[in-house]
């Protein structure tokens, strides 16, 4: 039987929102001066909103998770998630 690990859970839960969510803050953000620096992640990154409320966005990146708070761009993924 696998073990399952609450990044592994996350990453099954919000994998389809995610994408989804993704294609569309990158389509309303995309500007012609953004470039990726070179320290950007290059793994799968999984994002998490616990609070619809909250600037508060967990991203998932390998084995790390990392904090933001950015009510902007929280707003933008919950908005191009939709649903519930």
């Amino acid at each position: 039987m696998s073990e399952t690990s609450r990044r592994n859970f996350l990453a099954a839960a919000g994998a389809g929102t995610v994408a989804v969510g993704a294609v569309a803050v990158t389509s309303e953000a995309a500007d012609a001066s953004a470039r990726m620096r070179p320290d950007a992640a290059k793994a799968a990154v999984v994002a998490y909103v616990k609070n619809h409320r909250s600037d508060e966005l967990r991203l998932m990146v390998g084995e790390r998770e990392v904090v933001v708070h950015d009510r902007d761009l929280v707003t933008r993924i919950l908005n191009a998630a939709g649903g519930e």
